[in-house]
């Protein structure tokens, strides 16, 4: 108890405010385990994994502060994906257990795929263009490490083809034919991408680390102690799972009870709470002008899930025989092959602005439309 009075005593009195909102989580699991109650835990899930993400980006930034900024931005991409990771799992199984080829294993397997669409997505249009906004307002430009910039949008241009070359080759092949190339064509891509995202991070932190230490960067002394830092982060990550878990398995009701598509909620509305915390660590960093930390946090994230998370998640249900693959159909293909062209083009300069910023968030708004009048 005394750790926990002493990691929230540290808080600025902003942020004691805003952990009023986990008076959700009891909330939350009332109306999950005793009301059944599916829509009203849909959104007091989502209001519960706010406060729960700010803890775990607070203890996060806490961590970096004695690292690397880059070790700092993979933390808080690795544990803020951590819920979008159980999810995906929790949904494999269960398509598992419904059978391959039933109308939950199918809606499972989309769930998945609409979901980490959404992450990329998210990250690179939505996170990092709010941090350009708001590192705008309060400086007129912002550098952050060109090294970051280049090995990860060459990783997730590499994701992309991935993505491409499955629903092309369905397209040109189709049948039962098309089906089987596309699976075993997704297997070989996501060995693939997994042994190459071990050596990325393999020439990150170790044979040329020289080119992301950012260390000189830090200007802030940590205000909880490295114990106190790392207990808030894995409670804040199990809680935010257990939340998002709840979220996801309500969310069907939810939908149909809100009349939104289904696509759109697994696209935008669960990656958008799922993986809040990137997003407010950072926002929050961008405006003190750590700029190399909010850019790790926000393409860091996307790159781990297009290159660790989606693979790993087709080896698992590769392995439990649930036919995942990597064609995520035409509009998400084509959003996230823009997202990438448009965060790549803008970024490659290695400066931010604010309007850098609202054009991400404009792109974001557009496709979101999309997702949003898709049947």
């Amino acid at each position: 108890m005394s750790e926990s009075v002493s990691v929230l005593g540290a808080m600025d009195p902003r942020e004691n405010k805003l952990n009023i909102l986990l008076l959700a989580l009891p909330i939350t699991c009332y109306y999950a385990y005793i009301a059944h109650d599916s829509t009203a835990a849909f959104f007091a899930s989502m209001v519960a994994i706010m406060p729960l993400a700010f803890l775990m980006g607070r203890a996060t930034e806490e961590i970096a502060l004695r690292t690397s900024e880059s070790l700092g931005g993979l933390l808080n991409a690795t544990f803020g994906n951590a819920a979008e990771m159980i999810i995906a799992g929790l949904a494999i199984y269960a398509a598992y257990k419904a059978g391959v080829g039933s109308e939950t294993a199918n809606t499972m397997i989309h769930l998945v795929q609409a979901s980490l669409i959404g992450s990329i997505l998210g990250n690179l249009l939505l996170v990092m263009g709010l941090a350009f906004v708001w590192g705008g307002i309060h400086f007129d430009e912002q550098e952050f490490s060109s090294a970051q910039v280049s090995t990860n949008s060459s990783l997730l241009l590499l994701a992309m083809v991935v993505l491409v070359v499955p629903t092309a080759f369905h397209s040109s092949v189709g049948g039962d034919v098309g089906e089987s190339g596309v699976e075993n064509l997704s297997h070989i891509a996501a060995l693939i991408l997994l042994g190459l995202y071990g050596l990325f991070l393999y020439f990150q932190f170790r044979s040329h680390a020289h080119l992301f230490a950012t260390e000189g960067q830090h200007h802030e002394a940590p205000e909880m102690s490295q114990r106190d830092a790392i207990i808030l982060l894995v409670l804040a990550t199990v809680l935010v799972s257990w939340m998002a878990e709840i979220l996801v398995h309500s969310v069907e009701s939810a939908a149909d009870d809100v009349g939104l598509p289904h696509l759109f909620i697994g696209v935008i509305l669960l990656p958008l709470f799922g993986n809040a915390a990137e997003h407010f660590t950072a926002v929050a960093v961008a405006g003190k002008d750590k700029m190399d930390l909010s850019f790790a946090i926000a393409v860091g994230s996307s790159t781990q899930i297009a290159v660790f998370v989606a693979p790993l998640m087709v080896v698992i249900a590769w392995l439990l025989g649930v036919p995942l693959t990597f064609e995520f159909g035409m509009l998400e293909t084509v959003a996230v092959f823009c997202a990438v062209m448009i965060a790549n083009l803008i970024a490659a300069d290695g400066k931010s602005n604010w309007l850098e910023g609202a054009m991400l968030l404009g792109a974001y708004v557009i496709l979101g439309a999309a997702f949003l009048f898709h049947p």
